[in-house]
């Protein structure tokens, strides 16, 4: 009998999350061994200077100095890389614990248990949350391997603070993705409704500081509750980090409601 849904979830997706966590630890601790190329050549600076303020604005975010740990790891991994890994890790896990389930024909048989249908969704949500944080550790682990290796000068609590900012951003997306998974047995539509959300948050909170007709708009995206406190350089803003994490909850809500009143064709 089926006694605990949240284990046997982290169990069926055991490899898949093994196999993520190879390619995205491999990823992160190559990007900061190129490091010390980086910091001898000042070249870079002036390069980034004579960019186009919104382009440079879009993908290295409110960095100026390119050379410095925190100015390389925002540019090329905390502004863009390490937020869209988390997005699609996340929306992944969201929409495939029940729309995912509805698809493959195997919600009915999970249902078919005595278990209720919140006791279903808090437990898909929790593996998912335990998946991110687990997978956000495994980033952190990398990036102190490779900070240590090109002996870079720069907090590991500062990084796993970054770090943590990210995966509360995927968490939303992650749950946005499974909310709309539990409104309609549809995980394609949750997976498209989700990342294209996740594109125009990403584009507004970029454009912002350089395009003035999006300023207004900007705290509207939570990427700007993700990095615009800069945790990288001044630590983790907990109220942005609230307005992230109520946003989670608000939807985790949403997710229990509308799939508890649902009519499923069984």
């Amino acid at each position: 009998m089926l006694r605990n849904i949240f284990l046997k979830n982290l169990r069926d997706q055991r490899k898949s999350f093994m196999w993520w966590s190879i390619g995205i630890g491999a990823l992160l601790i190559l990007t900061i061994l190129f490091y010390p190329s980086i910091a001898d050549s000042p070249e870079f600076d002036d390069l980034f200077e004579k960019m186009p303020e919104a382009l440079a604005k879009l993908f290295v975010g409110e960095v100026t100095d390119l050379t410095s740990p925190e100015g390389y790891l925002n540019s090329q991994l905390f502004v863009l890389l390490i937020p869209l890994m988390f997005l699609f890790f996340a929306i992944a896990r969201g929409s495939g614990a029940i729309a995912g389930e509805e698809e493959k024909g195997t919600l009915d048989l999970l249902l078919s248990y005595p278990l209720k249908r919140s006791r279903v969704v808090t437990e898909k949500f929790a593996s998912m949350v335990v998946a991110i944080l687990t997978l956000a550790f495994v980033m952190w682990l990398s990036m102190a391997v490779g900070v240590v290796a090109v002996a870079m000068d720069i907090s590991f609590v500062r990084i796993a603070e970054a770090t943590l900012s990210g995966a509360l951003l995927g968490l939303a997306f992650g749950t946005l993705a499974l909310a709309i998974g539990c409104v309609k047995s549809n995980r394609g539509l949750s997976i498209g409704v989700a990342s294209a959300l996740g594109v125009v948050a990403y584009f507004v909170n970029g454009l912002a500081p350089a395009v003035q007709a999006l300023e207004p708009f900007q705290k509207l995206s939570l990427f700007y509750y993700y990095i615009g406190a800069d945790p990288l350089s001044n630590g983790l803003d907990w109220v942005h980090a609230g307005v992230i994490i109520g946003l989670t909850g608000i939807l985790f809500a949403v997710a229990l409601v509308t799939f508890e009143r649902r009519d499923l064709v069984t």
